[in-house]
């Protein structure tokens, strides 16, 4: 038996079956983390066995009911963000249209709308059963919200397909709801300081530019940590939010919205330096025998010509005697400051 039923089993007084699942085919083994070693037989073998621990549940007494789906409702917890192309869907859609739905919903009795449902997991399968005028196949048990978050999020874990920023928009949003950590950890399950990273980056930036990026599938914890920190620059908040409204961020997909995103947000601005001053004098005749232009960096002093070579020998040598008459100066202008 799989981590993930021995888990809702200790959760739940009555095991669900394995085979529930938020897509119409029986749910894979959890992903094998990296350096395990897995053979595809042993992968076969474990979904045979939970095939066959659902069949036996079943025969056991695990009701599964037609429920018109015009009367369920989304679970109060989203996870997921709404996708205009959702290619999976579709695949979804023609696969019950082809063969039926095959692994049923979980549904709880609505608590405030008698003769309603709420949703813990199935939420597409519901949508395609309202697109095609369909009775949804479904298990109904009595859920408390708690029950029904960790259910929810189990069937996510295992399936690993809520991107890093679902799962910590997720995560803040049960916070946001009273949901207590331990909560939130058994339902996406991780540990407290995951839980921690995954609300702190919801927190960080703003719901608008999430919502505009999108889900990012291919995006991780540490890009959207990175993200997050390089928004606390109001001048980089300002700059993404303007990148946001352009057309061509909007038609892009999603992981493409990110990395534009990021790549606005770690630009800096060049500090243009200010103009040099520049200064033209003139002989008692009005022309021009000299530039001077002063930056941050130095003062140059440029000599017009036919003069200026025999002008800049003269100035050279006279250079010393100049400087000593400015710092012989530089006293009594500050005494006159005083005065």
């Amino acid at each position: 038996m799989s981590k993930r039923t021995d888990t809702i089993r200790n959760l739940f007084a009555q095991s669900p079956p394995a085979m529930l699942s938020a897509d119409n085919n029986p749910p894979e083994p959890r992903r094998v983390p990296a350096g395990a070693v897995r053979s595809m037989k042993e992968s076969f073998s474990e979904i045979e066995r939970e095939n066959e621990a659902l069949r036996a549940r079943m025969a056991g007494g695990e009701q599964v009911v037609e429920v018109d789906p015009t009367l369920v409702d989304p679970s109060p917890f989203a996870d997921r963000f709404e996708q205009a192309d959702d290619t999976a869907f579709e695949a979804l859609k023609q696969s019950i249209a082809e063969r039926g739905q095959e692994i049923p919903v979980l549904l709880r009795v609505h608590g405030s709308s008698p003769g309603r449902y709420q949703t813990a997991f199935g939420h597409r399968r519901i949508r395609v059963a309202r697109l095609l005028g369909r009775p949804v196949k479904a298990i109904v048990r009595s859920l408390s919200d708690d029950q029904l978050i960790v259910a929810q999020g189990l069937e996510n874990s295992a399936r690993e397909d809520l991107s890093f920023i679902e799962r910590a928009v997720f995560a803040a949003r049960l916070e946001a709801a009273g949901r207590s950590r331990v909560v939130i950890q058994q339902a996406l399950a991780i540990d407290r300081a995951e839980t921690s990273k995954l609300i702190a980056v919801a927190k960080a930036v703003p719901s608008e530019l999430i919502h505009a990026i999108g889900k990012a599938p291919k995006v991780g914890r540490g890009r959207w940590q990175e993200f997050a920190e390089l928004l606390q620059e109001k001048a980089a908040a300002k700059r993404v939010e303007e990148l946001a409204a352009l057309p061509a961020f909007v038609h892009a997909d999603s992981d493409e919205r990110f990395a534009r995103a990021l790549a606005v947000a770690k630009r800096r601005e060049a500090v243009v330096p200010p103009p040099p001053q520049i200064v033209e004098i003139r002989d008692s005749a009005g022309q021009s025998v000299a530039e001077v232009r002063a930056s941050e960096r130095d003062v140059r002093v440029r000599l017009s010509k036919p003069t200026g070579n025999a002008f800049a020998l003269f100035l050279t040598a006279r250079l010393p005697e100049l400087l000593e008459e400015f710092h012989a100066s530089e006293p009594r202008q500050g005494n006159s400051k005083d005065h």
